[in-house]
């Protein structure tokens, strides 16, 4: 980067200050900090939901899997895309809610204040850990393109570890003193520049693969596609996985996008942009759908900048390495001046449009249902906003602590995926369902972190013999299918690269159309333990062979450990169930374990809190049909038409209970009204319109 770009990012910081300053004028209450005011429309909530829901590790994520996995990796972010027609549903019941946390939500659900404290731990504890991806993301980006280490004092050090704390200070002078109104009118700005982000590499991708590929003489930037088909093996462009190899085949798709489901109701910052903060219902809903629809076609982007990195950089050594450094790499080596600039801005904002609605809901949640309730029930609005301005920024702080330690990308999106099932349970079976109990959430809850996060790393420590029991040492068997084609550009690139074999053997020069072998070896992944096994004596581990069969052009050697082996990290608890039925692991694909390892996740909490609920005792039920009436009752844009309308419902409760569709039983499912409906079946037949567009895409040169 030189002078312009930073004369670029020095003006972007400029306005988004600017902005934040004059919205901090305009707040006076929690409610105008949290949520503005409820009173954004349906534009202002696009983007919010837009802006919330797309963040600096997005771009990467998509990037990063699309790198190793060709198209398919597109499902690491695309995964939310059939969850999307629900928010259609999910949106009313936010704004119905009246509350400023969903924290507020438990408390008055399970008549628990002590559960309004555990959701707080949670939501603080989820979006640290959320935010470290957010901030791992834009430091892996930045790197490549301000240099990939630092020297001071005579110590060097990796440039991450340094822009991370910065960013954070911005982030939180930005957030803190702004507010939700800050963070909503900056989603605009900012959410332009996110789709400027998804598009900007596109046309510099291209057209250097056609300077580099083909003839600039005779061909267009257009003919970039066919030149990409040419440089790379049709499986790149396959949008389902179907080999070994693939991180995202059907059946992980299906089962990360029924966990995300689940899990997304309960994510604290959705009582904000998923239509709490929102004017009326209408604009909940319509601004929800669009910011989210919005972010699949940017994600459709994203995976085509990837496959263009693919074609031009699949022999550089940094990129290899580090897949997560897709996105810089191709900023650096791609844009112009002062456009490197404006990539590191829109990246910026991606992380700023997400983490200043974050820290403001976790100031939310403490002051809501910690502060106030338990600490000082008489506190002034001057001492909650200055408590939640405090409150972001030890957020903030904690996700910097988190990403300096992990950072990594992908594996800190996987963990975001399953932490919200702590809650999701207690909301959905409360959500509709009268005879769900207090006592049963509270074994809920208890009952997921134990079995899902806790015990898993406790059980080795409590039990030292475990990680050499040979019952638990198994693995995936070792696959290594040897192919034999003709050389892509692509692969003469990689040998010129490599230039010699594993055993350090020189390796004989490759040219287009060479006969070329290409092997691929899967599996030997711990099926009990997270970290893998290995060998007790610490030399490498010794193989035998199981079997080695011919299918067609491809040789397929099937191996195994054998010897004295032990586990490394946390056992995985939930992988017993499976032993019990008796279901062989041993000839799994990496991805089907991970498929399988969401399963329990999923179930079983469900099957815990409805066999608590029927050995405990109800919830008392004047809170009961006072919450659902609230409900069932749509809300008024003026709030004190809005008071009227609730007191009525209150005093009439046989006109709520006629809307159920399952009259006099505890099943709290309303009738379902056209527009219900009819927004439901649209936004599913939209997801459709972006998968065609992706498979479109993804043959786009074919001919």
């Amino acid at each position: 980067m030189n002078w312009i770009d930073y004369l670029v990012l020095a003006g972007y910081f400029g306005v988004i200050l600017w902005i934040g300053r004059l919205a901090m004028k305009r707040i006076k209450r929690q409610e105008d900090f949290l949520l503005g005011g409820r009173s954004f429309g349906r534009v202002i909530q696009a983007f919010a939901a837009f802006g919330a829901g797309t963040g600096s590790s997005d771009p990467v994520n998509t990037a990063r899997t699309t790198f190793t996995s060709g198209m398919s990796g597109i499902w690491s972010v695309m995964s939310w895309l059939f969850v999307t027609p629900f928010y259609w549903i999910a949106a009313v019941w936010y704004r119905r809610m009246r509350h400023l946390t969903l924290g507020d939500w438990f408390v008055e659900r399970y008549e628990s204040k002590r559960m309004g404290i555990a959701y707080c731990a949670f939501g603080i504890l989820f979006y640290m850990v959320y935010i470290s991806m957010l901030f791992s993301a834009i430091g892996k980006v930045a790197a490549p393109l301000i240099g990939d280490t630092f020297v001071l004092g005579g110590i060097q050090g990796n440039m991450e570890y340094v822009l991370v704390p910065v960013l954070a200070v911005i982030v939180v002078l930005y957030g803190v003193f702004g507010g939700m109104t800050a963070a909503y009118w900056t989603d605009v700005v900012q959410g332009i520049c996110i789709i400027v982000l998804s598009l900007l590499l596109i046309p510099f991708g291209l057209n250097a693969v056609v300077e580099q590929f083909g003839d600039p003489e005779s061909q267009g930037i257009l003919d970039g596609f066919a030149i990409m088909r040419d440089q790379l093996p049709e499986s790149m462009f396959a949008l389902i996985g179907s080999d070994n190899a693939s991180e995202f085949p059907l059946h992980r798709i299906v089962a990360v996008t029924v966990i995300l489901l689940a899990g997304v109701v309960v994510m604290p910052h959705f009582i904000a942009t998923g239509g709490g903060s929102a004017k009326s219902e209408s604009s909940a809903r319509i601004g929800l759908v669009a910011g989210n629809l919005a972010k699949r076609f940017c994600t459709i982007g994203w995976a085509l900048t990837a496959l263009i990195v693919l074609v031009l950089y699949a022999d550089r050594i940094e990129v290899m390495a580090d897949p997560d450094k897709v996105w810089g790499v191709a900023s650096r080596e791609l844009l112009w001046p002062g456009l490197r600039g404006l990539m590191l801005a829109c990246l910026l904002a991606a992380l700023m449009s997400s983490v200043d609605c974050y820290m403001l809901v976790c100031s939310g949640l403490l002051i809501r249902n910690v502060y106030v309730p338990f600490v000082n029930p008489e506190a002034s609005e001057k001492q909650c906003l200055f408590l939640a301005r405090i409150t972001g920024g030890v957020v903030v702080f904690g996700g910097v602590v988190f990403s300096l330690s992990i950072m990594d990308v992908f594996r800190q999106l996987q963990l975001t995926w399953i932490v919200p099932m702590i809650f999701a349970v207690p909301f959905w079976v409360g959500l509709y369902w009268r005879r769900a109990t207090t006592g049963a959430a509270w074994v809920t809850i208890g009952f997921t972190v134990a079995v899902f996060f806790v015990v898993p790393g406790l059980l080795p420590s409590a039990l030292p013999g475990l990680r050499a029991d040979f019952r638990f040492t198994k693995t995936t068997e070792i696959v290594t299918v040897t192919k034999t084609r003709e050389a892509t550009p692509s692969d003469v690139r990689r040998r010129q690269a490599e230039r010699t074999g594993p055993d350090g053997e020189d390796l004989p020069p490759l040219s287009v159309g060479d006969r070329y072998t290409e092997t691929k070896t899967t599996g030997g992944e711990a099926i009990y333990w997270t970290g893998g096994v290995r060998p007790r004596d610490m030399n490498e581990p010794r193989l035998r062979d199981v079997s080695r069969t011919t299918s067609g052009n491809a040789e397929i050697l099937v191996q195994a450990y054998e010897g004295s082996l032990e586990g490394v990290g946390q056992f995985k608890l939930d992988f017993l169930l499976f032993d019990l039925l008796g279901i062989e692991m041993r000839r799994m694909p990496g991805s089907t374990l991970k498929t399988l390892e969401l399963l329990p996740k999923i179930v079983v909490p469900f099957l815990v809190m409805v066999c608590c609920s029927f050995l405990t005792r109800r919830n008392s039920r004047e809170a009961l049909d006072r919450y659902y009436a609230k409900m069932k009752t749509p809300v008024a844009k003026d709030p004190e038409l809005d008071a009227q309308k609730l007191a009525e419902a209150y005093a009439q409760l046989e006109r709520t209970e006629s809307r159920k569709l399952f009259p006099g039983t505890d099943f709290e499912f309303c009738r379902p009204r056209f527009a219900d409906v009819a927004g439901f079946l649209i936004t599913f037949g939209l997801c459709f319109a972006i998968v065609w567009l992706a498979v479109w895409v993804a043959n786009l040169g074919v001919g």
